[in-house]
C-alpha cells in the first residue's frame, strides 16, 4: 500500500478546532438533537454513534452547512468542511479520472494523483464510473475528499459496500489526514482503529417533540435513507 501522506495537497484553510456549543438540530421541522457540546482538535477524530434514525445524518448535514442549526453554534464555518454522504456523488458517464478532475476543478486545482493513490484507483482511471462495482464506486466517492483541501472531513457511514481491504485503506487515508492536522467526524457502526479518536453517542441528546409528529418525521426522513436528502 502506498504512503497516503506522499504528495498530499495542502489545506486551503488553516485547521482550527471544531467547536459545537449548545447545538440543536431539526429534521423536517421536528427537533431531533438538542444541547450537543463537543470540541475536536486538529489531529483528532470524533466517531458518532447511535441507532438508526437517532440524528447522526442530520447532525452531519448541519455541520456541513447544508441546513441551519435550530440553535447553538458550530465553528469553523462550512468553508472548512468537506462532506461525504450516503450518495457517492459521481457521474456514471465519466471515467474515474474525469470524475476526480471535475471535483478537483470545483476546488480550484487540477491534481488528482493523491486521490487516485489514496484509494487505489490508478488502475481504474480510464474506466467509466458506470462500469465500476459498488465498492469501487464508493472508493471513488470517498476519494473526492482528498481533493477538497478542506481540514474538516465529515463522513456518513463511509464503509458501506467496502471490503476489508478497502476499509483499511479508508482508515489509512483518514489517519494521514489527521497526521497533517486535519479533523474528522465520522458516523459509523464499525471500529476503524483510528488514532486520537473519541466517541460521541448522540442518543442522550435526543430532543423531544410532539407525539406522533416525531414518529412521522422519522419515517419520512430516516437517517439511513440517503435518498431522503440527495
Amino acid at each position: 500500500m502506498s504512503d497516503p501522506d506522499a504528495a498530499q495537497p495542502p489545506f486551503d484553510i488553516v485547521p482550527e478546532p471544531l467547536c459545537i456549543a449548545g447545538l440543536a438540530v431539526a429534521r423536517g421541522g421536528v427537533p431531533v438533537l438538542a444541547g450537543l457540546e463537543a470540541e475536536v482538535a486538529p489531529g483528532e477524530a470524533l466517531i458518532l454513534r447511535g441507532p438508526n434514525g437517532s440524528g447522526k445524518t442530520t447532525l452531519l448535514r448541519t455541520l456541513a452547512g447544508l441546513q441551519p442549526p435550530a440553535d447553538g453554534i458550530v465553528a469553523p464555518g462550512a468553508d472548512a468542511m468537506a462532506y461525504a454522504s450516503h450518495a457517492d456523488g459521481i457521474k456514471a458517464t465519466l471515467t474515474v479520472q474525469e470524475n476526480l478532475r471535475f471535483w478537483a476543478r470545483i476546488h480550484g486545482h487540477a491534481e488528482i494523483a493523491p486521490a487516485l493513490a489514496a484509494f487505489d484507483l490508478a488502475a481504474l482511471a480510464d474506466r467509466p464510473a458506470a462500469a465500476l462495482s459498488a465498492g469501487q464506486k464508493r472508493r471513488l466517492g470517498l476519494a473526492r475528499m482528498v481533493l477538497t483541501r478542506r481540514p474538516v472531513w465529515l463522513f456518513d457511514e463511509p464503509t458501506v459496500s467496502l471490503d476489508r481491504d478497502a476499509v483499511a485503506r479508508f482508515a489509512t487515508a483518514v489517519t494521514a489526514h489527521l497526521r497533517r492536522g486535519g479533523l474528522a467526524v465520522i458516523a459509523t457502526h464499525i471500529d476503524l482503529g483510528l488514532p486520537h479518536a473519541r466517541t460521541l453517542d448522540v442518543t442522550p441528546f435526543r430532543a423531544t417533540a410532539l407525539p406522533g409528529k416525531a414518529a412521522h418525521a422519522a419515517d419520512a426522513f430516516g437517517d439511513d435513507d440517503g435518498s431522503a436528502y440527495l
